[in-house]
């Protein structure tokens, strides 16, 4: 006699709740969890802007030093997967330099550094038969990206007519604007964002975001009026922090046009939660530029 087949009935474990429940539960944990990370990793990071700019110019020259040789490590690496060979030695080294050469010897040295990168590099390119013309100009614009622009922070705290504290300080200040700028960009972005800024490098940036940055940053300079040591008027304020707030955003799409062509999410892991150093300052290159630009050629300082 043929055993008729038997079939368990079909529990809908979804229909309970219990595993909807659970999963819920877990992203609710993961996203503390992660969370806690960015936070952790972003105190770490403040406390040692705060640390390197306030204890005196040799702490902010050796704080930007290191920052410069991390930046230039984590954009070779990115320009190695998107098929180029920079020599990552030379380039770190040279990227460091640049801000040791001018804390001791000003213009000059930057102008050595530079001149010496640029023949150490053309000689590396004759002696190894598999460097390209192309890795010779990434090699070097990757020293003067991450090395040359961090030295204009440098040379602003170095040149403030004020007591050595209020140059960290003014450094800060610089920092926190790019910081805010960032900030009130993405949050009235996200509530607000509909025109997409440039949506082939980065889809998440809006017109709407941009504009509320750009305007909440460029008040926070009018604080230039209160600073010691600095002689600027309110139309300069607006200027300055109209332009270094584009510039910062300028600098921002740069870096993730890199990223994108690199085919890598973040420059590196550097910074649990944030991604690499990179690409924590990628708005403060060209930032700390035009500020040193406008500052100097002004006589603000």
């Amino acid at each position: 006699m043929k055993t008729p087949d038997f079939k368990a009935p079909r529990i809908d474990l979804s229909a309970s709740g219990k595993i909807p429940t659970n999963t819920k539960k877990e992203k609710k944990e993961t996203k503390h969890s992660d969370l806690f990370i960015r936070l952790r990793s972003g105190a770490i990071y403040a406390v040692a802007i705060l640390a390197g700019c306030l204890l005196g110019n040799v702490a902010t020259l050796i704080l930007l030093t290191v920052a410069s040789g991390i930046c230039a490590y984590e954009f070779y690496v990115m320009l190695r997967s998107d098929a180029k060979l920079p020599n990552e030695t030379l380039g770190i080294l040279g990227a460091m330099a640049f801000l040791v050469s001018y804390f001791f010897f000003g213009i000059v040295g930057i102008v050595c550094v530079a001149l010496a990168l640029l023949v150490v590099l053309l000689i590396w390119y004759i002696s190894w038969i598999h460097a390209r013309i192309g890795d010779v100009c990434v090699s070097f614009f990757g020293a003067v990206y991450t090395g040359f622009l961090l030295t204009c922070l440098l040379a602003i705290r170095l040149n403030l007519n004020a007591d050595e504290i209020w140059g960290g300080v003014l450094i800060i200040f610089i920092l926190a604007t790019v910081s805010i700028n960032d900030g009130f960009a993405y949050l009235f972005g996200r509530k607000f964002g509909k025109h997409r800024l440039a949506p082939h490098i980065s889809p998440k940036k809006s017109w709407e975001g941009f504009l509320a940055g750009t305007i909440v940053s460029t008040a926070c300079w009018f604080m230039l009026l209160i600073f010691p040591g600095i002689t600027i008027t309110p139309w300069q304020c607006l200027v300055f922090g109209l332009i270094c707030s584009i510039l910062g955003v300028i600098g921002d799409l740069v870096e993730s046009r890199i990223k994108r062509n690199s085919g890598v999410k973040d420059s590196g892991n550097l910074m649990p939660g944030h991604g690499g150093l990179l690409d924590r300052v990628d708005s403060i290159f060209l930032v700390s530029l035009g500020s040193a630009f406008l500052l100097f050629t002004f006589g603000c300082i």
